[in-house]
């Protein structure tokens, strides 16, 4: 168990990455709480209750408890912060670690309150929020702190955060409601047209990370699909290629095209030029669909980046930014709006 008083937190609607100073990224559970609905007790978090998605018994409830990048249940939100943080960190009434954590770029002061708040109750000695593309850029290894313009796509579960960072802060951004989930949505409504088969959450997650692409493949890729087919009732199973998953993935993979576009015609002409030269970063879970960088490339005609270790850059660039606080604070940061 790791004790230490400085904690970066990815609070995020897939998956939450817990980053500890001088461990590194010590936690990457889902953010999944498994309910029991009688009393209300917690009955798993994390990759256990993942397990039990779609699968429990009338009485036990498996949640999410983020949606689209904030929080939709406050008090499930918080019990599964502090489950996280006991789980790292360890226990105790004395033991209060300073935290930062992450909030997409389009949130509104309510929800930064939220997430603060919950962070608060969860244990915080004093919490801080930071916007993740600013995050991600850090984790990626970027140098933000210069006067050249860096883009940032971070593609999450639930939000994608499309930002221009200049001089440590983001000159133009965009968050769009499109990102990991809506992709596995896509394939379920693809599925139950097209093959009149429907599958559940995990399974249409699964095809994504195996034939899920975003940009036609020389060499088409198949995988067996198993679900009940909505015609007989019964349990099928089908052959579905690569080719079709692009087809299914190509509405949401258009609006974070058309989010990239509008950041890059709001981005001033100089930072857009240095853009162009050093290429555009693309972070989160996101990253790994296949031909992700060809589809943007394709579309700015910019050389693009897939960061390294894509889905911890945002939680390594807020441990990273711990750094700074004590800095921060001797400039005499307010700490009732700790806001990055």
């Amino acid at each position: 168990m790791a004790f230490s008083n400085e904690v970066g937190i990815d609070l995020g609607t897939a998956n939450v990455l817990v980053y500890i100073k001088g461990k590194g990224v010590v936690l990457n559970e889902p953010s999944v709480v498994a309910i029991n609905r009688d009393n209300n007790e917690i009955m798993a978090v994390g990759e256990e209750a993942r397990q039990m998605l779609g699968r429990t018994p009338a009485n036990i409830v498996a949640v999410r408890p983020l949606k689209d990048g904030v929080i939709s249940d406050y008090d499930i939100t918080e019990r599964m912060l502090k489950y996280f943080i006991r789980k790292t960190c360890g226990g105790g009434k004395v033991f209060k670690p300073k935290i930062m954590v992450c909030v997409p770029s389009g949130v509104t002061e309510v929800e930064k309150r939220a997430v603060s708040e919950a962070a608060t109750q969860a244990g915080g000695k004093s919490v801080y929020l930071m916007e993740e593309p600013v995050a991600a850029a850090i984790g990626a290894g970027l140098d933000i702190t210069k006067p050249d313009g860096i883009m940032v796509i971070d593609i999450g579960g639930g939000t994608t955060d499309v930002a221009v960072i200049s001089l440590g802060g983001i000159v133009t951004s965009m968050s769009v409601k499109v990102a990991g989930d809506r992709f596995d949505e896509s394939i379920i409504k693809y599925m139950r047209k097209e093959h009149k088969l429907f599958i559940g959450e995990r399974t249409s997650e699964e095809m994504k990370m195996k034939i899920g692409t975003a940009f036609a493949l020389e060499k088409p890729l198949t995988m067996e699909c198993r679900g009940r087919d909505l015609v007989t009732g019964l349990p099928k199973s089908v052959e579905v290629s690569s080719t079709e998953m692009l087809e299914a993935l190509e509405e949401p993979l258009q609006v974070i095209c058309e989010a990239v576009h509008a950041v890059l015609e709001k981005t001033p002409p100089e930072l857009a030029a240095d853009i162009s030269n050093s290429g555009i970063v693309i972070t989160g879970g996101g990253a790994l669909l296949q031909g992700i960088d060809k589809r943007i490339n394709k579309r700015t005609g910019i050389h693009v980046i897939i960061a390294d270790d894509p889905k911890s850059c945002v939680a390594i660039g807020t441990g990273k930014a711990l750094n700074s606080i004590d800095a921060m604070e001797s400039h005499h940061v307010n700490k009732r709006r700790p806001y990055i």
